[in-house]
């Protein structure tokens, strides 16, 4: 799978963009603030509907404009000429409207699973280093590019936990008395919580079993240790890969169950995938708080690049995006990723200073600056082309 034409209109920092892209290495580079970061987070949008460096869509449009539209065409694969092409329209403050090969679709969310991507970034540090919602928001989103159709899950989830956080607020200060239609009310939406909630759980559960051995050899690839990575998932119902979604659930309304009292004293939900952490550790200690910074970078590429290596063993083969990330490695680490990117249908990249990205990569080259994107022409001694 890879994109072969990207074009933007009102994104970022782009009134218009045309670019024509090819499986293999693509190079951005440019200064700090010149919008190649920007080039991949569409891409990235495209397939996860949502950005790694901001919450919110405002950001994205730009500045003036009403309206951003982010347009992909992508390729099923080097041996497959099937083509998609896949549209996002963004509109602060209303729906965004999707659609596919120029048809559209009731919900954004139908385009997941056309493109799939795995990225990169400086800001997955905070997957080491931050809270457990940095951790969480990256497992969730590794199980919705597994199965596309968890995405909706997701959704009715959170819409779930809002009403349900809304009751509770409301019931906050009343002790244990509380009004028989309020509790039977409560009680629904520890049902409608709980399955939901099963449902995310085993999905995060069985992932994190797939990806431990490819978290093992990747991050044993990137910083040879005789420490070994881990990942362990943090729950009051201690589920495990074989648990059944019934099983889940029951051990969710019970654990509600048991922590009534105190959900309605302080008016907020205690149990759920929502106050679920991931434990990482490097040998006996957790990686937060005692891993080294250079170790913490490590972990946290070794995630991304083991999720790759997952979505290919799954028979998805994904765009690999590394954004910024080779000006925080050492020469051996850089050498090291290179080797194992290299073989990825499509890898894209950004850098500010060319000559971070190992030569051995090779590939396609652009020059960003000036809301223009150029390819640099090695034939002609760094005369640029427009690309």
């Amino acid at each position: 799978m890879f994109v072969t034409h990207l074009s933007l209109a009102d994104f970022r920092s782009y009134a218009s963009v045309e670019l024509r892209l090819e499986p293999g290495v693509t190079t951005f580079t440019g200064a700090n603030g010149q919008g190649k970061t920007n080039l991949v987070e569409a891409v990235d949008y495209l397939a996860t509907l949502g950005s790694h460096r901001v919450a919110s869509e405002a950001p994205l449009v730009r500045h003036t404009a009403e309206r951003a539209i982010v347009r992909g065409r992508v390729q099923a694969g080097l041996d497959d000429p099937r083509q998609l092409l896949l549209e996002i329209e963004m509109l602060p403050g209303r729906q965004n409207r999707a659609s596919l090969n120029r048809a559209p679709l009731r919900r954004p969310r139908e385009l997941l699973g056309a493109l799939r991507t795995v990225l990169f970034s400086p800001e997955d540090l905070a997957l080491i280093k931050g809270d457990p919602s940095e951790r969480r928001r990256f497992i969730d989103e590794l199980i919705t590019t597994r199965w596309p159709r968890l995405a909706g899950v997701r959704s009715d989830y959170d819409r779930v936990l809002r009403q349900r956080s809304t009751l509770l607020k409301s019931l906050s200060g009343r002790g244990r008395s509380i009004p028989d239609g309020a509790a039977a009310t409560l009680e629904v939406w520890d049902e409608s919580l709980a399955g939901f909630g099963a449902e995310l759980i085993q999905a995060r559960v069985r992932t994190l079993a797939d990806l431990t051995p490819h978290l093992q050899r990747a991050y044993l690839a990137i910083a040879p240790t005789n420490n070994d990575a881990q990942l362990a998932y943090r729950s009051p119902i201690e589920p495990e890969p074989d648990t059944s979604v019934e099983e889940l659930r029951a051990r969710l309304i019970l654990a509600m169950a048991e922590r009534r009292s105190d959900e309605i004293a302080r008016g907020v939900c205690l149990v759920g995938p929502h106050r679920d952490d991931i434990v990482l550790s490097l040998g006996e200690l957790p990686a937060k708080g005692y891993a080294s910074h250079g170790e913490s970078w490590s972990f946290a590429l070794a995630l991304k690049l083991a999720s790759f290596d997952l979505l290919r063993a799954d028979g998805v083969e994904p765009v690999l995006i590394l954004d910024d990330v080779f000006a925080e490695l050492d020469q051996m680490r850089r050498e090291r990723l290179a080797g194992m990117v290299a073989e990825a249908e499509q890898v894209l990249i950004t850098a500010a200073v060319a000559a971070d990205v190992p030569a051995a990569l090779g590939g396609r080259r652009f020059q960003v600056g000036g809301g223009e994107v150029k390819e640099i022409d090695e034939a002609s001694e760094g005369e640029y082309d427009r690309a």
